[in-house]
């Protein structure tokens, strides 16, 4: 069975990264919808195997300055409310949040560069487990609240919510899991301005980039993957006798 995962990007460079091998490994195919210049339909998305939102430098109470954001929350809520498998990273779990009735907000403050996580007890025992010494990448200033029955997963001192899974199927994450070592240098191009904005050197980024990165790689596809290999069989478009065709199982 051919599956098909489709992937809303808001910026060129903050692409899949590492997690396209996890996807690949797992059967799917990937395609982009360029977020802005792609129309992005409740239809499109419900019937896609899987969904992956990414991140990006507007937020959601952006819509009347970027009018796109109104249907793509709007078809991120037909696809939530079908229980279809979605992952959101940042901007993305923004939306998500957005979709499924929880507030989203600036904080005036950010948090940019490479630090770990807490843990809830929830997030402990879920497929983020895997995370509770390794350093993510963070780049936000929004913050999501908990969506109604969905858990709260991790926090960091300055942003208490930082992940949210609902049931096996919905997951979102403030940080970003899929930088690939290689897009760090992209990723300090682009925001110049807001490093120098913010004081922060990016020659610190880009060593923590280096020396985080083969455990964050491994952290990221024992997360990505056991979440994908944990959704619901029948959502992810296998079938309940037969398990879920997208694990590879």
């Amino acid at each position: 069975m051919s599956l098909t995962a489709l992937v809303v990007r808001h910026v060129v460079f903050e692409d899949l990264g590492l997690l396209r091998d996890v996807l690949t490994e797992r059967g799917y195919g990937i395609r982009y919808l360029e977020a802005g210049q792609d129309e992005i339909t409740a239809e499109l998305l419900v019937d896609a195997d899987l969904v992956v939102v990414l991140g990006g430098p507007i937020g959601v109470g952006d819509a009347e300055r970027y009018p796109f954001l109104t249907p793509e929350i709007a078809a991120i809520r037909a696809r939530v409310e079908a229980d279809r498998p979605t992952l959101g990273v940042c901007l993305g779990a923004q939306l998500m949040a957005a979709a499924m009735g929880a507030a989203v907000a600036p904080t005036g403050r950010v948090e940019i560069g490479f630090s770990p996580l807490t843990l809830t007890p929830d997030g402990a025992a879920s497929v983020l487990g895997g995370l509770a010494d390794v350093p993510v990448l963070h780049w936000h200033g929004d913050q999501f609240e908990i969506p109604a029955g969905a858990e709260r997963l991790a926090e960091t001192p300055g942003f208490p919510n930082q992940a949210f899974a609902a049931g096996r199927n919905l997951l979102g994450l403030q940080f970003h899991l899929e930088v690939d070592p290689r897009m760090v240098e992209t990723w300090l191009i682009a925001n110049a301005y807001e490093l120098a904005i913010h004081k922060l050197d990016p020659r610190e980024i880009r060593a923590d980039a280096l020396a985080i990165t083969p455990r964050l790689t491994a952290a990221a596809r024992t997360v990505v993957g056991g979440w994908l290999d944990a959704l619901d069989p029948v959502a992810a478009g296998g079938d309940e006798d037969g398990g879920n065709e997208a694990s590879g199982n």
